[in-house]
């Protein structure tokens, strides 16, 4: 008969974005008295339809740390999802280990999704075990922080926040001035490749999957045959040590180049000089801290320049910490917010990238790949399209959270509800992020391969996201007259004969049935 588990202290729980040796979790970890609980259920891998990456990087990332603390002398109850005994959820796993290890008291880091958190806090309730819940100190700013800069604030812009973090992390200044003579370079990192297109760009670095990585891909392929997505090719960091690997890797080789071209799209090239590093991020394989610090050290040893090093600083330390602080604050009913009433699903063609439009084709050609798409991607093609066809706020949401390997509730909720949909109708985006297929012209090469023309809204060849566009003006009219930031693109409108409007109107009406 197989050992009784021994009746533990502390039963630290840890899930799969929680992967740091240095969590606030084990603070106070005593190696004979308490232990460590992991769980691979089925719940988290399919609520949603789940990549396959994105469930592999995951599973792989928690059994290469299950192996290291228990290499260091911890006892780790970890459940493998093909277990017999899984139960398949959180709720009926913790409550398993809660009888049969009996602990005095669970602990763990606040999770990074608000369901999970409640699950967590019914179950301890129900089985009468006390509920330690800690705070994710990976972060730089923490929810008390957070709620004091948001505190009294009739808007909460990044802008203020990023600065009042700047400021408080004494991170490039000269004083109390921005080093540079400014506390953001946007106007500098717009640029687009030209005619001449990119050139050779080194590929990032890649981390072919050892023995254990191998394992999980094949579980992956067996349980998981329906998900969305390749399994071929996975190659992301899943141990602390690669995430440094290809943290270092994109301030050698990439960051030079990262804030001029940050907002560039060329066709089949998914990374150009982006880091891939946000899922090492949200997984705490990757301290934001360390990454922080190697960029400026990069721009203090002149191997970067400014408008670079500022635009990744602001991503991490402006926009990472921000969205989890409006996360923080403003859910669970952040999550309902639609703020325009949009009602429809998400379009087939987004799970499988068969479209006839480039841009859309591309990027989502690159998720199924990669899981992966750089931010204009996401906020400028997949979710301006979205947006302006009229999709559900919390539709698109769930999407994101299928198709993309660095999705976590609070990263999602806040980038998609709020930044590119326009759902939370301001808290996050002073407007809406909308635009004709000129914009997308202007940023990229897809359209010169494309059948549709972004300076045409109706007609068999007009630009589907120029013809959404000018539809989800009239449409959001009477909302978006009380945006000030919208004034001028509704009296660009109001250019529009009726006679336009009507075309314009049964054409997008034709988009959408076909989407």
């Amino acid at each position: 008969m197989p050992a009784k588990p021994r009746r533990v202290r502390h039963l630290i729980l840890v899930f799969g974005d929680q992967l740091n040796d240095d969590s606030t979790a084990f603070d106070g970890f005593d190696d004979a008295q308490d232990a460590i609980a992991m769980h691979e259920v089925r719940e988290e891998a399919s609520y949603v339809p789940q990549h396959k990456q994105r469930i592999a990087l995951f599973f792989a990332a928690m059994r290469h740390f299950r192996d290291g603390q228990r290499a260091a002398g911890r006892t780790v109850h970890y459940r493998e999802l093909t277990d017999p005994d899984n139960r398949g959820n959180f709720a009926d796993e913790i409550a398993e280990r809660i009888r049969s290890l009996q602990p005095a008291r669970l602990i763990a880091v606040e999770p990074g999704d608000w369901r999970v958190r409640e699950v967590l806090r019914e179950t301890a309730k129900q089985h009468g075990v006390e509920l330690e819940l800690r705070e994710d100190e990976h972060f730089l700013c923490s929810r008390e922080q957070f709620e004091s800069f948001a505190e009294g604030r009739k808007n909460l812009l990044l802008e203020f926040f990023y600065r009042a973090e700047r400021k408080r992390l004494d991170l490039m200044m000269n004083g109390k001035e921005p080093r540079g003579g400014a506390w953001n370079f946007d106007k500098e990192n717009r640029e687009n490749f030209g005619a001449e297109g990119p050139g050779k760009i080194r590929p990032l670095r890649s981390f072919p999957p050892d023995a254990l990585t191998r394992e999980v891909l094949g579980m992956v392929a067996r349980e998981f045959p329906d998900s969305p997505g390749k399994l071929e090719g996975f190659d992301y960091p899943v141990t602390p040590a690669d995430a440094r690997k290809a943290l270092t890797d994109f301030i050698e080789h990439r960051l030079e180049n990262f804030g001029s071209y940050q907002d560039a799209m060329v066709t089949g090239e998914p990374f150009l000089y982006h880091s891939r590093l946000s899922s090492s991020l949200n997984l705490h394989l990757l301290d934001p801290r360390e990454a922080v610090t190697q960029a400026i050290r990069a721009l203090d040893d002149e191997r970067a320049p400014i408008n670079a090093v500022e635009g990744f600083v602001r991503q991490i330390v402006g926009w990472r910490e921000y969205v989890r602080g409006i996360y923080c604050l403003k859910m669970p009913g952040y999550a309902d917010m639609n703020a325009l009433n949009a009602d429809l699903e998400v379009p087939g063609f987004m799970w499988t990238a068969e479209t006839e439009m480039r841009c859309m084709g591309d990027a989502v050609g690159q998720l199924v790949d990669h899981a992966y798409a750089h931010h204009i991607q996401r906020l400028m093609v997949l979710g301006l399209y979205t947006m302006m066809l009229g999709v559900r706020p919390f539709a698109v949401h769930e999407w994101h959270m299928s198709m993309y390997a660095d999705a976590i509730d609070w990263v999602s909720m806040p980038n998609v509800v709020g930044m590119s949909q326009f759902g939370d109708g301001g808290i996050v985006g002073t407007k809406p992020y909308c635009a004709t297929g000129k914009y997308i012209d202007r940023m990229s090469d897809y359209c010169k391969s494309c059948r549709f023309d972004p300076k045409k809204s109706t007609g068999d060849d007009a630009c589907p996201f120029t013809t959404l566009y000018w539809d989800f003006l009239a449409r959001n009219r009477s909302t978006l007259s009380k945006v000030p930031r919208m004034n001028m693109q509704l009296r660009n409108l109001d250019r529009k004969s009726k006679g336009e409007l009507l075309a314009i109107r049964a054409a997008a009406d034709g988009i959408r049935r076909e989407s």
